[in-house]
């Protein structure tokens, strides 16, 4: 009976040592972590609007934690390699991935996606929104967006709308303008939206949906195209006399490229929290805020750059363009 009881006794004292043990490990990791640079995955070419908005972030966001975020770019497979890539890699918070809309479009567009958005990620928060804009070539016969649903929905067969490519999110926008007036218009996939845009200045295609990075300037020109309109809720700053979509009569019409920051599942939650605070001292960084501002799109609110946030917004997402993409019968394969 004795012996029993100080069984039970160094039992217990082994467990109370062992959870004492796993406390300072886990405090030790939370004053620790990071001791090495962190990987930041994007998954495009260097130059283009997710690259640009990656670099600009992690040099507060190192000087925040301590150490060097490296961005990283992993191309291909219409942005999904580099997901996967992050996905499989070791869940201790020092590789994580920076993307754009294309997390909520990928499982509509890819029947054999290697990743599931939805499960296989942790949520750092989201990061900016990059509003749209309708164009069309110079010389388009619609002077007004009134005038643009009257000509597409009878000649249709004839219009011709540009796209940067399957999965891009110009050809999302584009799907979405002709599902929501109930037309087919022909698309016109190019390799990048710098061609698209090239070939509607030069009249070779009639519409594009197209980034306000890329398209501002040349809205401003007031020279090479026409514009029906910004894609987005509210009117933006950069154009304050260019009306929304909605405004005109396509209730509910909001594409923006939204961007948000994950890690692998599994990640410590001791990392994660560190990961969303650095991200939060880059969005209020006074560079950051300006650059954004320069290239006319807008950094989230707080309450949005949080991991319940992103979440939140991922699900949404995934939804809404599953329909859209299903109805339209666009597959990436």
């Amino acid at each position: 009976m004795t012996h029993s009881f100080t069984s039970r006794r160094w039992t217990l004292k082994a467990c109370a040592a062992g959870a004492v043990l796993a406390l300072g490990a886990g405090t030790a990791m939370a004053n620790s972590w990071p001791d090495k640079p962190i990987t930041l995955v994007v998954p495009y070419s260097a130059g283009g609007p997710t690259d640009v908005v990656a670099r600009l972030i992690a040099v507060p966001m190192g000087q925040s934690l301590g150490q060097s975020v490296l961005v990283e770019n992993t191309v291909g497979a219409g942005g999904t390699i580099a997901p996967n890539r992050v996905a499989k890699a070791k869940n201790d918070g020092y590789t994580i991935l920076i993307h754009h809309m294309g997390m909520a479009t990928a499982p509509a567009l890819y029947k054999k996606l290697p990743y599931n958005p939805l499960t296989d990620f942790e949520y750092i928060g989201q990061v900016l929104d990059v509003p749209m804009t309708l164009l069309s070539r110079k010389d388009f016969p619609a002077n007004n967006f009134k005038e643009l649903q009257d000509y597409v929905k009878k000649h249709q067969d004839s219009v011709s709308l540009a796209n940067a490519g399957i999965g891009a999110v110009s050809q999302l926008c584009g799907m979405l303008f002709m599902h929501q007036l109930g037309v087919k218009l022909t698309t016109v996939p190019y390799k990048g939206a710098g061609p698209a845009m090239n070939d509607l200045m030069g009249g070779q295609v009639d519409l594009l949906c197209d980034q306000t990075t890329q398209t501002v300037p040349v809205i401003q020109d007031g020279k090479r195209v026409k514009v029906f309109g910004v894609t987005t809720p509210e009117r933006l700053k950069s154009l304050p006399d260019i009306p929304t979509l909605n405004e005109q009569g396509l209730k509910g019409f909001d594409v923006k490229v939204w961007h948000g920051m994950y890690a692998p599942k599994g990640t410590p939650k001791e990392a994660l929290d560190k990961l969303n605070r650095a991200l939060n001292v880059a969005l209020k960084d006074e560079n950051v805020k300006k650059r954004i501002a320069d290239l006319s799109s807008d950094l989230v609110s707080p309450d949005k750059a949080t991991p319940d946030g992103l979440r939140k917004h991922l699900e949404v997402e995934v939804a809404r363009w599953d329909k859209v993409i299903k109805a339209a019968g666009v597959s990436a394969e």
